[in-house]
């Protein structure tokens, strides 16, 4: 491998690294802002979304032009393909954040329906599943993808358990609330994608260091 390639490896390397450093900056904001119902700060990440996309847009042709000019084979390969599926699942996880904003902007002038319990339990694990599977990538850290896996368990558990409160002991004895129930639903089903996404990093960084497919066979972790 010649030294110039290894640098561009590297340029992509540090690419990868300050979108997630965008998406999860992007993410703890909405996180305040719905604890908070503030509005200028929901807005502040809306307005976030077209930087991180315009990011994704730059990492995915450098990984195509790396392939083409160089035609890596094996590992390097992998790595160039892997930082490809991370800057979208990224990019995926930002237009949650998004979503999530826009939940904020429809509950933040209205009385809470309860207090916000749950939610940033979910949130909590959330953050910690994309930082986690982040910091896999950066070491190449097999145990550290294997364990974002294993929390995504948790958070289904969570998404399930307000969606429930808030249908049967909300929505269902009182119709009223609905408006202001279903966003926080909406809410917690956008965590849990994020969930979702940060399980697929983890899933095609243990793809990248060992060349082994673990998505759709848990029996192999």
């Amino acid at each position: 491998m010649s030294k110039h390639f290894q640098e561009e490896l590297q340029e992509l390397n540090d690419e990868i690294l300050k979108m997630d450093t965008l998406v999860e900056e992007l993410i703890a904001r909405v996180i305040t802002a719905l604890q908070d119902r503030d509005m200028p700060m929901a807005l502040s990440v809306i307005d976030r979304d077209a930087e991180i996309d315009a990011l994704e847009l730059v990492i995915d042709e450098k990984c195509l032009d790396l392939i083409a000019r160089h035609q890596p084979t094996a590992g390097d390969l992998r790595f160039i393909m892997t930082g490809m599926r991370l800057n979208g699942e990224l990019e995926r996880v930002a237009d949650l954040a998004v979503d999530i904003a826009e939940r904020v902007l429809e509950i933040a002038d209205k009385p809470l329906l309860k207090p916000l319990v749950d939610i940033p339990k979910l949130a909590v694990v959330a953050q910690k599943m994309v930082k986690t599977a982040i910091d896999s990538f950066i070491t190449r850290d097999i145990d550290l993808a294997k364990n974002v896996i294993l929390m995504d368990e948790e958070a289904d558990l969570f998404k399930d358990r307000i969606q429930n409160e808030l249908i049967y002991d909300y929505m269902v004895k009182d119709g009223s609330v609905v408006p202001r129930a279903v966003p926080l639903i909406l809410v917690a089903r956008h965590l849990e994608r994020v969930c979702d996404h940060a399980t697929y990093i983890a899933e095609d960084v243990i793809y990248m260091v060992k060349a082994e497919v673990v998505r759709h066979h848990p029996e192999r972790l």
